[in-house]
């Protein structure tokens, strides 16, 4: 299996996070390691990392890729400056350049699943990436309908709206959005982590989830009604719950996820959970994507601080996110094999059908 991995912004600890993930030689029994960047970058961070003892195997071409072997797809020949620790241009320039790559790889299903490493939005928009983030432009050059979710051992939490200023998010709160994003998750919960029934709570968007309408209507107006049809139609979906009372009261332990309304309703409590094992998944999509929790760190850049717990975790995700998907694939082949056999008639293929 093939996993690329892109080198995030060069200025701050994603090239860190990943030579450390990739040390134990070990871990190429289960996949191929390609990284997206530069082999002059890797190697320039490398040295920042006591005792590292790391090889790159560098490559021009996907098709070279070679097992047992930390191989690096160069993106670009010129020498990059780095400026550890800081935004600027460069650090968004050489991110977009090897997650462009690395995205089209992947749409080609030359991997098998992508695993990004962190970028900062400021020096992303000064190299003129025109996208929120990762997940958005991954979104829109593989096509179709994504999901955000956040992923540890032991919580996952989705989000209805993304990246949007806090003053753009109720006019992004109707039915149809949050039954899109609520069936999404159901579907990710079964094909992706291979459970059968999932539960999942839906958390309200006012404060006390509306208090009956004293501080809000969305749950009433719109919410609920989106978990009463999501019932109807076979789905374990409870809520709206308050969000404040649901992870307080660890009410989450109860469920295999949780839906929330925006971003830091969801990412608050989930990094105050899990914060440095968790990872970042795009969700609903035809490819495989996952990424730390974290961002690149700028304060601690260089300094060979840093924690890969996460990235390794990303990497391990992607492994199982493929190993699940090919696994429910094969299960739905052979059912179908079973139900639809060969007939002496058009009747009893008829029936066959219709028993299905």
């Amino acid at each position: 299996m093939k996993i690329g991995i892109t080198i995030g912004d060069i200025n701050g600890i994603g090239p860190e996070v990943i030579i450390k993930a990739l040390q134990n030689e070990m871990l190429f029994k289960q996949f191929t390691p390609i990284i997206y960047g530069s082999s002059k970058v890797l190697t320039y961070h490398k040295n920042i990392i006591d005792g590292s003892t790391v090889n790159f195997y560098h490559i021009n071409s996907i098709d070279k890729a070679a097992k047992d072997k930390i191989n690096v797809l160069n993106c670009w020949e010129e020498n990059a400056d780095i400026n550890i620790g800081q935004v600027d241009r460069n650090g968004g320039k050489y991110a977009y350049i090897a997650l462009d790559k690395a995205v089209q790889d992947l749409k080609l299903n030359k991997i098998d699943a992508l695993v990004t490493a962190p970028i900062n939005k400021a020096a992303m928009k000064l190299a003129d990436f025109p996208y929120p983030g990762h997940t958005e432009y991954i979104t829109s050059v593989v096509g179709g309908e994504s999901l955000m979710m956040m992923v540890s051992d032991t919580l996952k939490v989705a989000l209805v709206t993304n990246h949007l200023p806090l003053k753009d998010v109720v006019g992004k709160i109707d039915k149809e959005t949050i039954t899109k994003k609520l069936h999404l998750l159901n579907e990710s919960l079964i094909k992706d982590f291979g459970i059968d029934k999932p539960m999942i709570a839906v958390l309200g968007l006012n404060p006390h989830a509306g208090d009956e309408g004293a501080i809000g209507n969305e749950e009433d107006s719109i919410i609920r009604p989106v978990i009463i049809d999501a019932k109807k139609r076979g789905m374990t979906v409870f809520g709206p719950y308050p969000a404040d009372g649901f992870f307080g009261s660890s009410s989450y332990k109860k469920f295999d996820a949780v839906l929330a309304m925006y971003h830091d309703q969801g990412l608050i409590p989930f990094k105050a959970l899990s914060f440095g094992a968790g990872t970042n998944y795009t969700s609903g999509l035809s490819v495989v994507r996952t990424s730390p929790d974290h961002g690149t760190a700028y304060d601690i850049a260089g300094k060979n601080e840093a924690d890969y717990k996460s990235m390794l975790n990303s990497i391990f995700f992607a492994l199982d996110i493929v190993r699940n998907r090919r696994g429910y694939d094969e299960m739905r082949a052979n059912s179908i094999d079973k139900k639809i056999r060969p007939s002496d008639t058009l009747e009893e293929e008829e029936e066959i059908l219709d028993e299905s």
